[in-house]
């Protein structure tokens, strides 16, 4: 990348003004920690005896060289290894490194990046979601595969052979990144993707239609956790009461149906108690029937001329209407969140026939992520405040991948000591801070709503 000052000047020496950059490598290393990477190898049986090859540098050689890079081959992964370790391997010897076992030792890292990231409060949530642990989205993307793969994934509705796999996704407000995340067969219903347990307890949950199911509602109420879901067309509630006063004459809702209220009102904000019967998941050879009370909130919106209803159990003391639907609209942010992963780190670039090849991939690609969100974290922690809302995680994301040569040669040069790493490290840090700030001073971000 090339700095230009004005009029061709030089750019300003290239220090950090809030980052300490020593905390670069010190994160990564604490992200995924030398030893716990070997040994998760070894657990894998990826690592059967170690010579001249490396899982610890094998995983950034991917995360860097396919993750990152512009040149997305295993070809260019395999250069990154060979400039990381300083050594050629032969291409045979690199091709037969991808295996089930290499998949397995991918997906433990994962799950180890995940679990660090996880501990950790990047974004405290705002005065009136302070009740809550967290608030959490849930969604997936589908990514498309080489139709030799069609066997094995196949792809939902395609009228020629065609392959795909599901990435149900759970991302973490609190974390400010991914909480959870799972590979299915793209004909997998999107309620299969999601496992509601005692995690959920004190947090809330944004759903889109894919998930409405009275069953799943039952379980997070059951947990003791709170959702927020668009109403699907052909819910029909039952409208116990009215939660929120009109002045005039408003007609009494109480007893009445939505279908039969819907196209009658005449307020901007409706605020009511609904019951909702269901049948439980069968039971030892039974199912029951049960009613759920939860509130609908519908408001209407100018532009579309209609009604945004959304169904919750979140009380009306800890949120207002308008407040559960200015909740609802973050979860704008995973869509964020995918396009992060297909267009910066490679996602949608899984073109090989070879199914472990693919999933390995598909794992790097979620692996550069967390790798790019714990050093956005970083960046966040010593930004100042009145700063904050101009870094984004997709603006932070070009600069990632812009400057990944040099956290490649940060990394080499840190396990060599080299004495040039502090000014490497001073650089990347300078080059994060003044590149990765939006132009926009006055401009928020729909997640901005959730921050204290």
């Amino acid at each position: 990348m090339t700095l230009k000052g004005p009029l061709g000047k030089k750019p300003p020496p290239a220090k950090p003004s809030y980052l300490d950059s020593k905390a670069i490598p010190a994160a990564l290393e604490d992200l995924f920690p030398p030893n716990t990477v070997v040994e998760l190898a070894k657990k894998s049986g990826y690592l059967k005896r170690k010579r001249i090859f490396d899982p610890y540098y094998m995983l950034w050689a991917l995360v860097l060289g396919f993750g990152i890079t512009l040149e997305r081959t295993l070809v260019g992964a395999k250069r990154q290894y060979d400039e990381i370790t300083d050594t050629e391997l032969s291409y045979s010897t690199w091709y037969e490194k991808f295996t089930p076992e290499l998949v397995k030792f991918l997906r433990s890292c994962v799950a180890l990046g995940l679990s660090k990231t996880a501990q950790e409060v990047n974004r405290p949530l705002g005065e009136k979601l302070k009740r809550f642990e967290d608030v959490v989205i849930q969604d997936s993307t589908v990514v498309r595969l080489h139709k030799a793969l069609a066997k094995k994934w196949p792809a939902t509705r395609s009228r020629k052979i065609a392959a795909g796999v599901k990435v149900a996704t759970l991302i973490s407000a609190v974390a400010n990144g991914i909480r959870t995340v799972a590979i299915y067969g793209e004909r997998t219903g999107e309620v299969k993707t999601i496992s509601i347990g005692k995690w959920i307890k004190d947090r809330v949950i944004l759903f889109d239609l894919g998930f409405f199911k009275y069953q799943l509602f039952a379980r997070i109420v059951d947990n003791g956790g709170f959702f927020v879901s668009r109403l699907k067309n052909n819910a029909d509630p039952m409208i116990e009461s009215s939660l929120k006063v009109h002045r005039g004459r408003a007609i009494d809702l109480g007893g009445k149906r939505w279908s039969d209220v819907k196209d009658l009102l005449m307020r901007e904000v409706l605020d009511a108690e609904v019951s909702m019967a269901f049948k439980r998941r069968k039971y030892k050879g039974k199912i029951t029937g049960d009613t759920l009370n939860l509130r609908l909130v519908a408001i209407y919106n100018t532009d579309d001329k209609r009604y945004h209803v959304y169904i919750t159990n979140i009380p009306q003391e800890v949120l207002s209407a308008e407040d559960v639907a200015a909740l609802y609209s973050v979860r704008w942010e995973i869509e964020l969140v995918f396009k992060e992963l297909k267009s910066r780190y490679a996602l949608d670039l899984v073109k090989t026939t070879n199914e472990h090849i693919a999933e390995g991939l598909i794992w790097t690609a979620i692996l550069t992520m967390i790798v790019s969100r714990r050093m956005y974290n970083l960046l966040r922690s010593a930004v100042p405040k009145d700063k904050l809302h101009r870094y984004t995680p997709l603006l932070f994301s070009i600069v990632f991948v812009e400057t990944s040569h040099i956290l490649r040669d940060v990394m080499t040069d840190y396990f060599r000591a080299c004495p040039e790493r502090d000014r490497m490290l001073d650089k990347l840090a300078w080059l994060w801070e003044i590149q990765a700030i939006s132009p926009h001073v006055n401009r928020k971000r729909l997640s901005d709503k959730l921050e204290a």
